[in-house]
């Protein structure tokens, strides 16, 4: 696919709405064997909280390491079709609701399938974070997958209106993350900048404990970091 690229923090996108987000930290770090290695060690290591699901319905999104074009470290991220009756137009990770009998891992690589055409193969699951319970009724369970480089995103268009390969580096930058308080909750609502706004939760705080557990290796928790209050509904 021919995906057109740039040195500033905006998304290009080609005809087929999936491209590249460049880097603003230098070259990007390199999706490598020593990367799969440190983020399965580091998944290894980690105790993770489950959540009460009582009354919550079950859910798994993709946290997916992919090369860009230069082989650097990236993450999937999509924004959501409008016409979605839940959230739609809003930025998100790959994944969904559980059928009936899936683990969350099962669901995670059959959504990324659905949604952006990426098959990948049981093994490529490398561990699974903390739960992460939504205001709108869900407890997500992220699980971070690896897919390599020569792969292509060939979103679905009924689900998704766009798809991104953002350097991991970016989660790195001394403005990430961002916290606000607002005054329907206690708990401080977290951002990241990206592709040129603001992605909330719990799509960043899920991103944010990505980085700080299975990149760096530090235990971090995100459950008490709040959405915004439209992502309420």
């Amino acid at each position: 696919m021919d995906f057109a690229r740039s040195r500033i923090l905006t998304a290009t996108r080609s005809s087929r709405h999936s491209g590249y987000a460049a880097s603003m930290s230098g070259s990007g770090a390199t999706l490598d064997d020593a990367l799969r290695t440190r983020t399965a060690t580091n998944l290894r290591g980690f105790q993770r909280q489950i959540a009460q699901s009582d009354g919550l319905r079950a859910a798994a999104v993709a946290l997916t390491l992919i090369a860009d074009a230069d082989g650097a470290a990236c993450f999937v991220l999509t924004r959501r079709a409008s016409k979605l009756r839940n959230h739609g137009g809003q930025w998100a990770l790959p994944g969904g609701r559980l059928d009936p009998g899936e683990t969350p891992q099962i669901a995670a690589l059959r959504e990324l399938s659905e949604e952006v055409g990426l098959h990948l193969a049981a093994d490529s699951v490398l561990g699974v974070l903390d739960d992460y319970p939504t205001r709108s009724g869900f407890v997500i369970t992220p699980v971070v997958v690896w897919a390599g480089a020569e792969h292509e995103l060939e979103p679905d268009p009924d689900e998704v209106a766009a798809v991104y390969r953002v350097r991991i580096d970016e989660l790195d930058r001394p403005d990430v993350p961002r916290f606000r308080a607002i005054p329907e909750s206690p708990r401080p609502v977290i951002s990241i900048p990206l592709l040129g706004t603001h992605i909330h939760a719990p799509t960043a705080a899920i991103l944010y404990q990505l980085n700080e557990v299975a990149i760096h290796g530090r235990t971090t928790r995100v459950a008490e970091f709040e959405q915004p209050v439209f992502a309420w509904r």
